[in-house]
């Protein structure tokens, strides 16, 4: 997984890592989160893959607007 690079301490998200049509989330809590274009929707991956790039928005965003929309979680 590669490493959340935010600006801010204060994000939930500490590391990523994108797969075609799915992107794996890794929380400060240790929990992965598997979210993928059937569970959460294309675009809705789009962006969480734009902003796990960017380094910014992605912990807001999940919690905005996917929060609950993961296929699986690991951990």
């Amino acid at each position: 997984m590669k490493k959340y690079q935010a600006a801010s301490h204060d994000t939930g998200v500490v590391a990523y890592e994108t797969g075609e049509d799915n992107i794996r989330v890794k929380f400060r809590d240790g929990s992965v989160y598997i979210y993928t274009n059937q569970s959460a929707g294309p675009a809705a991956i789009a962006e969480m893959k734009t902003l796990a790039k960017k380094g910014t928005g992605l912990t807001t965003y999940i919690n905005q607007h996917v929060r609950d929309h993961y296929q699986t979680r690991l951990k």
